[in-house]
């Protein structure tokens, strides 16, 4: 029996490990319960594109070289969104829980894992159009401070506004698109009134606390990234955060069926992932 694949594989979980632990201890940033397999891609998709030899390459130039470890920490960032993704959720969305929001005297919405800001500008649209962002607050959180800075321009690529504009009309859109945004040859520049009552701030899932409560929260394809016991201990934090009868809203490859959690929730839209807190 060759032993040396089996002896591999613990050199490079050994090396990961010790990775990680360096990037928590100099950073803050806690990845030692995401998921294995997506760090490893990304930690592979750097060594690469820097044609560095070892994992051990890498943890050295984290301690030892400037710029290495925020260069690395992006790369361990998640960032893919788009406007309206997964249109159907955002129309049960609209059916199911803004009916419970029209009667709160003031709304309160985190969207945690909020990326580069597509879905925050998604859910002010919808909920200018249904006549509560008047009343509403989004805070939208996410670890990566420069992502962030993209998020808080609302400019997005203009070679996407066609494919966002399907997804808002299947969203349940009620007007042209257009509307929303102005452009030039390269950029759609989303109008500044929708970034009114939004809030944009530093968050890590890992290892921050809750803020506030809040009548929503969205985290859309962020937990498909952790380890089933780090998932656990995020929903924890989001039913923590959550008002009596505060809508959790999951992505389409999450659930929280297999969580300590679920007894604290009532499904509203299994299929979309909207669940309701309860007590």
């Amino acid at each position: 029996m060759d032993r040396f694949p089996l002896q591999q594989k613990m050199q490079t979980d050994l090396e990961i490990d010790l990775l990680l632990e360096a990037i928590y201890r100099l950073s803050g940033f806690d990845f030692r319960q995401y998921n294995r397999s997506s760090i490893s891609r990304r930690i592979n998709n750097r060594m690469r594109m820097d044609k560095i030899p070892t994992i051990s390459h890498v943890l050295e130039k984290v301690i030892h070289e400037n710029g290495f470890l925020e260069q690395l920490l992006n790369d361990f960032s998640i960032n893919v969104t788009e406007m309206f993704r997964n249109p159907s959720f955002f129309n049960a969305f609209r059916q199911e829980a803004v009916p419970y929001l029209r009667d709160y005297p003031e709304i309160r919405i985190w969207h945690a894992g909020c990326a580069t800001g597509e879905e925050v500008f998604s859910m002010a649209i919808l909920l200018q159009e249904e006549g509560l962002m008047d009343k509403a607050v989004i805070y939208a959180t996410d670890m990566n401070e420069q992502v962030l800075e993209k998020a808080k321009k609302g400019v997005f690529p203009i070679n996407k506004m066609q494919a966002y504009t399907k997804n808002y009309m299947l969203a349940g859109g009620h007007h042209a698109f257009s509307e929303y945004y102005k452009t030039d040859y390269q950029y759609a520049y989303f109008h500044p009134s929708l970034l009114k009552n939004i809030i944009f701030a530093q968050h890590n899932l890992v290892t921050d606390q809750s803020f506030n409560e809040f009548h929503v929260v969205m985290c859309r394809n962020v937990l498909i990234y952790f380890s089933s016991e780090l998932q656990n201990k995020v929903h924890y934090l989001f039913s923590e955060s959550l008002s009596n009868n505060g809508f959790l809203c999951l992505g389409d490859k999450e659930t929280i069926r297999f969580d300590d959690i679920i007894p604290k929730y009532k499904e509203i839209v299994g299929d979309e992932k909207i669940y309701q807190k309860i007590e």
